[in-house]
């Protein structure tokens, strides 16, 4: 069967130094290992093709498909705080877009494709553990609804890759996003002071994704608004990135870069899973206090063009920035008022004092955050505390604020509520098991998390035992 991608590849018709053309290294021996099928269908590709010989030999980057035009982008970033002035694509590979069976432009990129321009002495390449990561987590993320980027397919190449623990089987993901363009790449030409490519760059991300945008005001609070969307749904299913660094920040409000990312299990605000996070900068808590540091750093870049006149920029580009928590919290507060059962009878700030009081109560308890949401619709809410004192003390409260309503709004909450979560336990003993070359638990995973709300079985939904809990999450880069 004959594979056919039809690219239309706009980023590359863009001025040449926002990115660095070239194909991938070739690998020894690429075996597919998973096709996405429903997104395949949705890109209007042939799963068949895709997991084929031909299909295989792109996928691993051992062929460049008609239409193609690979290239690696360019980008800066603030890393932990820290400035970067050149990053960029160090182990991908933009293959090109296609527009969907909805109309929209999608990226095709290969991650794990080898060495670029911009792989500051590492290898370019990507061991099973985090292909597979992000295969599950981000597939995940969509099924619970919330904007992230696709898997598409993962290849296993044949060869090894060697990382501090020993050498790792080597594998290539191929990732489908809205695009790839982040705070970063806006910052790499904003540092140069070249404001020919912060224009560029700024047209054409406001016709790809913000076409309701007149201008580069209209851009950044456009990005404002769902950056401010995103982290209020990734608080509301106990998601942490672990690595909200500026060049891991998309404006198109998709999640994107799943490296050390996790669950909590038992709620914690302050939670950090992330092996480098060594100061708790990307904690659950600090989530949207981050967002808007990015999102600052993002206003800094399009100052020329939000007004020749600096003070008046800055201004604007103040004022917007300063909308995001405003913004942020009455998101937050839509997203747990689902999550509770709780129509828009109550206010803001008896709300909110409720959702506070809540969450402090669960981790007072040592409440499992999923299992608690999940709870409260099935009436057993307690089940998901070690120590339910601290629910009990909060029940009356939430039993009349759900009377006040006439009863909980179950529907609601039976969309908000996920049952099943990639907890970090089944994700590191899935890739154990992959590594061994069983990829049962992957597709089991998998499957299950294509539906997140529904029943699942039990030991898919039960938290870690002591001994299975994950302390830390690793990039593995």
């Amino acid at each position: 069967m004959t594979l056919h991608i039809p690219f239309d590849n706009s980023y590359a018709r863009l001025p040449a130094r926002l990115f660095h053309r070239q194909t991938a290294e070739p690998v020894s021996a690429p075996t597919p290992i998973v096709v996405n099928g429903a997104l395949a269908a949705e890109l209007g590709l042939d799963a068949a093709a895709l997991a084929g010989p031909e299909g295989t030999a792109v996928l691993a980057g051992n062929a460049v498909p008609g239409g193609a035009d690979p290239l690696a982008q360019v980008y800066a970033g603030h890393q932990f705080g820290g400035w970067n002035p050149q990053l960029g694509d160090g182990r991908a590979l933009l293959l090109g877009e296609v527009i969907d069976t909805a109309g929209r432009r999608r990226d095709l990129q290969l991650k794990g494709s080898g060495r670029t321009p911009f792989s500051r002495m590492g290898d370019g390449r990507a061991w099973l553990g985090p292909v597979l990561r992000e295969y599950v987590v981000s597939e995940a993320m969509h099924a619970m609804g919330i904007p992230t980027t696709r898997a598409l397919a993962a290849v296993a190449t044949g060869e090894p890759v060697l990382r501090e623990t020993g050498p790792m089987p080597g594998a290539v993901l191929t990732r489908v996003a809205a695009s790839h363009i982040r705070v970063g790449t806006f910052q790499f030409f904003a540092a140069r002071g070249d404001l020919e490519a912060v224009r560029a760059l700024t047209e054409y991300a406001i016709a790809r994704h913000y076409p309701q945008a007149e201008d580069a005001a209209g851009l950044l609070e456009a990005v404002i608004a769902a950056q401010a969307d995103l982290v209020a749904r990734w608080l509301g299913v106990g998601f942490i990135h672990g690595v909200m660094n500026t060049d891991n920040c998309a404006i198109s409000g998709e999640t994107i870069d799943y490296g050390p990312c996790a669950f909590m299990d038992r709620y914690e605000a302050g939670k950090v899973f992330s092996s480098i996070d060594r100061f708790g900068r990307y904690a659950y808590d600090r989530q949207p206090d981050i967002a808007v540091w990015n999102l600052a750093q993002f206003a800094t870049c399009l100052l020329p063009l939000i007004d020749a006149d600096q003070d008046r920029a800055v201004d604007r580009a103040t004022e917007a920035v300063h909308r995001f928590p405003a913004l942020f919290a009455a998101r937050r507060l839509a997203v747990f008022r689902e999550k509770l059962g709780l129509t828009d009878i109550g206010t803001p700030d008896e709300d909110g004092a409720l959702i506070d009081d809540l969450l402090e109560a669960m981790e007072a308890g040592g409440a499992d955050f999923t299992n608690t949401f999940a709870g409260l619709a099935d009436g057993i809410a307690r089940a998901a505390f070690a120590d339910s004192a601290p629910f009990e003390a909060l029940a009356p409260r939430l039993a009349a604020r759900h009377a006040a309503q006439g009863g909980p709004d179950r529907d609601a909450m039976a969309r908000a509520n996920p049952r099943l979560i990639p907890r970090n336990h089944q994700i590191e003993a899935m890739i154990a098991a992959a590594v061994a070359g069983d990829f049962a638990p992957f597709r089991r995973l998998n499957e299950a998390l294509a539906n997140p709300f529904a029943a699942t079985p039990a030991d898919l939904a039960a938290p870690p035992a002591p001994h299975e809990e994950v302390a830390a999450t690793f990039c593995g880069t």
